[in-house]
This record gives C-alpha cells, sequence and structure tokens, in this order.
C-alpha cells in the first residue's frame, strides 16, 4: 500500500468508502498501488491499469485502456466526446461496488492480460486543424513551427477548443488570444 494514497483515502469525503472498496479489489487483483495525477493509480508490470477518480456525482474506476475490454456487463462509460481509450465503471454507493465485485476484478484481470498480449490501441488521435487556424499558420508560419513543436495532447487540445465555436469569428478570436500561448509552447491549461 502506497501512504499517498492513505492519505488521499483519508481526506476523500463522500467517496472514502468506495475508495477503500476499490482499492481493495485493485490490490486483490495483484496490482501495485501508486499515486499519480493526484490519484490512487493500480499498475501492473509498470504499465498503468485503473485510476480511481471522485468526481462531484460519482466515483468512478477508470480503465486506462477500457477501449480494448469486451465488456460483457454494459458498463464501461466512454468518459466523454473526444475519449478515444480509457473508459469508466462509476459508481454511487459502496454497495454499488460490493455488487459488482466478481464483474470488476474480471475487467481488471482482463486488462492485465490485454497488457501482457502486447495488444496496442491504434487509433488516429489527429485531428484536422480548422481553416482559420491554417489560415493563421500561412500568415504567421512561425506559428506552425511552434504549433507542431507542442506535444500532440496539446495541439489536440487547441483544435477541440477552436473548432468547438460554431461561428467562425468565434474560432478567429480563440486562435488569436492563443498566439502567444502557443509561440511560447504553452499549451492551452498550462
Amino acid at each position: 500500500m502506497n501512504s499517498k494514497v492513505d492519505a488521499y483515502v483519508v481526506q476523500a469525503g463522500q467517496w472514502r468508502e468506495i475508495i477503500e472498496e476499490l482499492r481493495t479489489i485493485a490490490m486483490d487483483c495483484g496490482l501495485t498501488e501508486e499515486f499519480k495525477w493526484g490519484k490512487p493509480c493500480y499498475s501492473f508490470e509498470g504499465t498503468n491499469i485503473v485510476v480511481i477518480q471522485g468526481f462531484k456525482a460519482y466515483c468512478a474506476l477508470l480503465f486506462m485502456k477500457g477501449y480494448l475490454l469486451s465488456d460483457p456487463e454494459n458498463i464501461l462509460i466512454k468518459t466523454g466526446e473526444n475519449t478515444k481509450v480509457g473508459r469508466q465503471i462509476r459508481f454511487a454507493t459502496a454497495e454499488d461496488v460490493t455488487a459488482l465485485e466478481p464483474v470488476i476484478k474480471a475487467y481488471i484481470r482482463e486488462a492485465v492480460q490485454a497488457e501482457q498480449s502486447g495488444v496496442k490501441v491504434t487509433i488516429d488521435k489527429s485531428l484536422p486543424a480548422p481553416p482559420e487556424l491554417q489560415d493563421t499558420f500561412d500568415e504567421i508560419p512561425a506559428l506552425k513551427k511552434a504549433f507542431d513543436a507542442l506535444t500532440p495532447g496539446r495541439q489536440r487540445a487547441y483544435i477541440i477548443y477552436f473548432t468547438a465555436s460554431k461561428q467562425t469569428q468565434t474560432r478567429r478570436l480563440r486562435i488569436e488570444k492563443n498566439i502567444e500561448r502557443i509561440l511560447n509552447g504553452k499549451g492551452l491549461n498550462d
């Protein structure tokens, strides 16, 4: 057990019981407990398998590569419209966890088997740059170079943010407001 996770559990508030049960299940499956991204994370041979996440309305067990799981119980939830790989099982009460314990263990075992088999998730994470961004790249070649130097995740965050607006004028304003950030190598949320 990890002392940072111990401290996290003590401060967990409304989700404490659920977190404790999920923690026990993960440890029973032979996973290694770590503390990453400010959350309890469970890995197998150095590869992240699941993360326990507390949200306002629910507590979740995130399968890092849930996309690969067969999900015979149909309980895995895609966490957002732009999510490609991760999937969650959501819980409102500790009783929900208890009722699903055998299923959760089976899903964890399947996730470990997927890692052991070497199966890789191959999905295209690239998003096309909106025309307004491409126009700005043409006007400011240094911006294109700086954008290409950003990590794929930072590029993706900008593109999602820019294209979320339906109006061209708003997309242009968003791009203009972020030119300096991009030139300075900063991500949208840095």
